[in-house]
């Protein structure tokens, strides 16, 4: 849940019942935030409705404790449905509706999606089942299965319907509709409003509430917000720059990476650069973080490398900035990240690395902080000389000021007089062999910032392109499926006669090669593979021999945002609001892997 301003109000005013309060405390949480607190008594009233917010206002729980509420623990029959448009989303939302039942006896809650084998959720459904977590194309298959019987159900949610629908899963989502009951409570998260969503609204939903997450700063005024815009293979160049530039004599730095492997890597790689940094992240026992923390506040250790896991409830007055070294998919989590530097009063900075792919995350992060982020650049050598004069120069004269130096003062004049040197040139050798380790003249130039497109990402080729009928949905689709990955941040896509090239984050490469093996589109199995080394430098011709796709589909790849937003023909009857029950006509076939 977000840190948003709140009220007095809490889960109990809101209507919600003590087994669900108590899961919600053992979690941590106390207070509900704006969406929670104007979106679940509507729900729990059996009303419609349409909520719109952005990712981690904690709409989860807004709709997850009406559903849960709202169940009868004794009737194993699907009650509840949530779609939404990645399986990442549906094991979240699956995992959420676990943690909040867990003292309501036993509730059954199924998450089902593409690369997965269906073999093993049909057992699951046999069993018994009283809330499905879906994407939509695996959902369409068990309900053409008959394996997902909605006879029963009471409340269907449509989680990110603006995502959903940007990635072509408009035709689905309609006929997933068509398939409730008469009746069925219906409601819509949103963090977006376009046109698509409105239409959809209007045909499914019977007098829905509106309710909107308030739009208020959800970070203290008293930390300073800067991103800088930096190629991957230069971070730990511009990590030591702005260390060296900006950080402070007496406060620590923290610094968020997404992965473990990452963390341990990041700190060993700054130890062999003479920084006291600890890593610390989720493997790590209780005994093992409270050590870092305790190295952390003593000023043992200098900078802390961490997961978003590990940096849970971590308090430490000196930290006096952050680092956003992976910028976080999630809005919610950044405000987290730098909400651990200008603690008790103090004031303190968070710089946010981003990739030149990566500036809609950043964008977004923006909406939901409720302002704009300000770029930094990078000091240079010459800047960083000079601050390591600077701070040099105030730690001299505090021990003058402070310290009793006449043993040392009776040291200099007589190697003075001893040498012939004077007593300048004396105490010009005493400040070298202080700074030995440590040169005043900075050992890093600035890192050159490529601005270009490419930088961060991989081009991958596909053996389907637009003789299959492939659309920039459909790979986008695939992709955010299988991989698990957000489609947001999936790069170009051009698409030929007969193969497709596509960009993905560098770090996810791996990732997608592995679950995209044996993957289908548009129904028909597909391969991929690195783009050999011409195309993955930007150029845009065909593999040898593959003269009928010379050409890429007209304007692919500048209208795939207009591709990703445009709604699919829908199969529901013209003319006023379908019945429940009543499934749109010619109900498409599913054009997404499942």
């Amino acid at each position: 849940m977000a840190e948003e301003e709140m009220d007095g109000s809490t889960f109990e005013d809101l209507g919600v019942i003590e087994p669900l309060t108590r899961a919600v405390r053992d979690v941590g949480y106390e207070t509900p935030t704006s969406i929670q607190r104007k979106t679940i008594p509507v729900l729990i009233g059996g009303r419609d409705m349409i909520g719109q917010a952005p990712t981690g206002t904690g709409k989860t729980a807004a709709f997850a404790l009406p559903i849960l509420q709202k169940l009868d623990p004794n009737d194993r029959a699907v009650q509840a449905l949530v779609l939404t448009p990645t399986r990442e989303l549906a094991i979240q939302v699956a995992e959420a509706l676990h943690t909040y039942a867990r003292w309501l006896g036993t509730v059954r809650v199924l998450p089902v999606y593409g690369g997965q084998p269906i073999q093993r959720q049909l057992e699951r459904m046999r069993g018994g089942v009283q809330v499905v977590v879906g994407t939509p194309g695996r959902i369409m298959d068990h309900l053409r299965r008959g394996s997902l019987d909605l006879g029963s159900l009471t409340f269907i949610v449509l989680d990110e319907a603006d995502e959903m629908l940007r990635m072509g899963f408009v035709e689905d989502v309609e006929w997933i509709l068509g398939q409730a009951p008469s009746g069925c409570q219906t409601a819509l998260f949103s963090a977006t409003m376009p046109e698509e969503v409105r239409r959809i609204a209007d045909r499914y939903l019977h007098a829905p509430a509106v309710v909107e997450s308030e739009h208020r700063t959800m970070t203290v005024p008293t930390i300073d917000q800067h991103y800088i815009q930096v190629v991957e293979a230069q971070k730990l160049d511009a990590l030591v720059q702005l260390l060296e530039g900006h950080s402070s004599p007496g406060e620590a730095t923290l610094v968020f990476v997404r992965t473990k492997s990452r963390a341990a890597e990041l700190a060993e790689r700054l130890q062999a650069r003479g920084y006291a940094a600890e890593a610390m992240q989720g493997d790590m026992n209780q005994a093992q973080r409270e050590t870092v923390i305790r190295r952390l506040r003593s000023g043992q250790a200098e900078l802390v490398v961490a997961t978003d896991v590990a940096a849970r409830g971590l308090d430490v007055e000196r930290i006096g900035m952050v680092v956003n070294y992976d910028i976080s998919y999630d809005p919610e989590s950044y405000v987290h990240r730098i909400g651990r530097t200008a603690r008790a009063g103090r004031s303190g900075t968070a710089v946010l690395f981003t990739t030149p792919r990566e500036q809609r995350l950043r964008r977004d992060i923006e909406r939901y902080i409720g302002r704009t982020i300000p770029p930094m650049t990078l000091p240079t050598r010459a800047d960083i000389a000079a601050r390591r004069v600077q701070l040099f120069k105030e730690q001299i004269l505090g021990v003058v000021e402070d310290e009793e130096l006449d043993l040392y003062l009776a040291l200099v004049q007589e190697l003075a007089e001893e040498s012939g040197h004077d007593m300048a040139e004396i105490a010009a050798g005493a400040a070298w062999l202080a700074r030995r380790d440590k040169p005043l003249v900075a050992a890093v130039d600035a890192a050159p910032l490529n601005e270009g497109d490419e930088e961060g990402m991989v081009r991958l080729y596909i053996d389907a392109g637009r003789s299959r009928g492939v659309r920039p949905s459909d790979v986008v689709g695939a992709i955010a499926n299988e991989a698990g990955i957000p489609g947001r941040v999936i790069g170009a896509i051009d698409i030929y006669d007969e193969y497709t090239l596509v960009d993905v984050p560098a770090e996810f490469k791996q990732q997608v090669l592995g679950a995209m093996a044996g993957a289908k589109m548009r129904n028909l199995p597909v391969s991929i593979r690195v783009a050999r080394p011409g195309m993955e430098d930007g150029e845009r011709t065909p593999p040898e021999g593959d003269m009928a796709a010379r050409r890429p589909s007209r304007g692919a790849a500048a209208k795939r945002t207009a591709q990703h937003t445009r709604p699919a023909k829908s199969g529901a009857p013209r003319g006023g609001k379908p019945a429940r029950g009543q499934a749109p006509q010619r109900p498409p076939k599913s054009k997404r892997p499942r």
